[in-house]
């Protein structure tokens, strides 16, 4: 009479131990497609006022001074001309360049 519990809670364990419970690994989540790929680059002597307004911080009045501060030889060139703050350059200059002609 006393093996049939232990035998109920081991084939209770024995069930149970497969996955004890826990979530299955993670999948690698694919990435964005809104996400921009490295080769894609803003060059800051070329591009359209709408291109460069789809950088973070750069609004109408930023873009419209960028192209009037053209060319440049360097694209931190933007920041010692006063053109954009520091923290604004900091989250655009991965994705910026500044091609020379």
């Amino acid at each position: 009479m006393m093996r049939l519990p232990v035998v109920l809670l081991a084939l209770l364990f024995a069930v149970a131990a497969p996955g004890c419970g826990r979530n299955p690994e993670p999948q690698p989540q694919p990435k964005s497609a809104t996400a921009a790929p490295q080769s894609a680059l803003i060059d800051i002597n070329r591009a359209s006022k709408s291109e460069l307004m789809s950088l973070h911080g750069i609004g109408e009045v930023r873009a419209q001074a960028i192209i009037r501060g053209r060319p440049y030889a360097r694209k931190d060139e933007v920041v010692q001309k006063g053109i954009v703050p520091l923290s604004v350059y900091d989250g655009i200059k991965d994705r910026i360049i500044a091609r020379q002609k």
